[in-house]
């Protein structure tokens, strides 16, 4: 019987997941894929308590780090992380890029193969600094040079790694299945009294990337239409301000973070129109589950919503355009939306097809699996065409697409 293939995952919080989309992605693989390889999964001990520490969990082994996940303090934890796995681990599957400038540890004292999905274009969100920024941008160039393969979840970031990095990565994206249409009870309706009337919805972390200020300001503008927000508001002085800026409207509610899924797919699959602001990233989790949920979308103009998507939504780039499209949008067009949307996810988006990709990708290297470069296939030229095809930010092109003559 042959030796099952050892895979460390490393960059995410933990399983079960608990945070995000990353953590959620590594969640299912162990589910799909623990019969095929021996996974193991790094997790941070600030998201679990002692007794919730187990050594397996869905046949992967677990490893527990006394740091946090996120900020800037994952650095370190990837850090510790990889050089602990590339004594025992087959395959790394690194999920982001903030400890990528590390990664040619990897390289030069192992034979591990080293996979990395680079997530979105973190180093572009305006949360950070110039220096964060350009760390960023360095370790994520530093990990996709000397990675064995790479991963991008959306076709706008595969375009911009084969534009700039010459690299052909694979795409796969994220599942969306593990949403359920839930629907209201009396006591919901007591508990949310907006429930019993239209609304607006969106979920997303508080930060300028997602656009909660643009969104805020038409809703605030548009006192016919019922806007809810479930979100981390107390984390940082942006999202405060925010909330006390806007909480005071009577067609505005502002939630915490809601951690039951259950409840939250209950307020989320009851909506008319989901609004998806985001403006950094890539595939964004909470977009394919609002597509998941038949849910009509209207989303901000940026390449990679448009990919996710298929250019099939409502798309807006400003207060005027989103106050436009909630104005004179009729519900027969936002239905129809809605149910393309379910089609596209439902193609696209499960969580079975994307474990057998990951798992296509492990197994591929049995194979003399070799990344693909790419000479001289994208030239200044067709960075133009893109942006005249709208597959660029449409009033900030440099947003994903750096101009190579500036």
């Amino acid at each position: 019987m042959a030796t099952k293939k050892k895979i460390a995952i490393i960059g995410t919080g933990g399983v079960p997941a608990r945070y995000g989309g990353f953590e959620t992605l590594v969640e299912h693989l162990v589910v799909n894929l623990n019969q095929e390889f021996d996974l193991y999964v790094y997790a941070s001990t600030k998201l679990y308590s002692k007794k919730e520490r187990v050594k397996k969990w869905n046949n992967a082994n677990m490893y527990y780090l006394p740091l946090s996940a996120n900020g800037i303090s994952s650095i370190l934890y990837d850090l510790i992380s990889m050089i602990h796995a590339m004594f025992f681990a087959d395959q790394i599957l690194l999920l982001g890029v903030s400890a990528g400038i590390f990664t040619p540890i990897v390289k030069w004292f192992s034979k591990t193969k080293l996979i990395v999905n680079i997530d979105g274009l973190e180093w572009r969100r305006e949360k950070w600094n110039k220096w964060v920024q350009r760390f960023l941008h360095f370790s994520e160039k530093t990990a996709v040079r000397f990675s064995d393969a790479d991963i991008t979840d959306n076709e706008a970031i595969k375009r911009y790694t084969a534009i700039y990095y010459k690299t052909a990565s694979h795409l796969i994206a994220y599942g969306a299945d593990h949403v359920t249409q839930e629907n209201m009870t009396n006591n919901d309706v007591i508990k949310y009294p907006f429930l019993s009337s239209p609304y607006a919805f969106k979920v997303a972390r508080i930060e300028p990337e997602n656009n909660l200020s643009m969104v805020l300001e038409t809703f605030s503008k548009t006192p016919s239409k019922t806007l809810v927000i479930v979100g981390n508001w107390a984390k940082s002085q942006y999202g405060i301000t925010l909330k006390e800026t806007y909480q005071s409207f009577k067609n505005i509610h502002l939630l915490d973070p809601i951690y039951n899924q259950k409840e939250l797919n209950k307020l989320r699959a009851n909506c008319f129109v989901y609004i998806h602001g985001h403006s950094a990233g890539g595939t964004n989790p909470s977009l394919v589950e609002a597509m998941y949920l038949n849910l009509p979308i209207l989303s901000f103009d940026v390449s990679y919503n448009r990919a996710t998507t298929s250019n099939q939504c409502l798309y807006f780039k400003d207060v005027n355009e989103l106050q436009y499209l909630l104005e004179n949008t009729s519900y027969t067009t936002l239905r129809k939306i809605g149910k393309e949307m379910g089609h596209i996810a439902r193609f696209r988006y499960t969580w079975k097809y994307i474990s057998n990709r990951y798992g296509s990708i492990f197994k591929a290297f049995d194979y003399n699996y070799k990344k693909p470069e790419l000479k001289n296939a994208y030239q200044q030229g067709d960075y133009n065409k893109l942006v005249h095809n709208g597959y660029a930010h449409l009033s900030n092109t440099k947003l994903f697409y750096q101009n190579t003559n500036n």
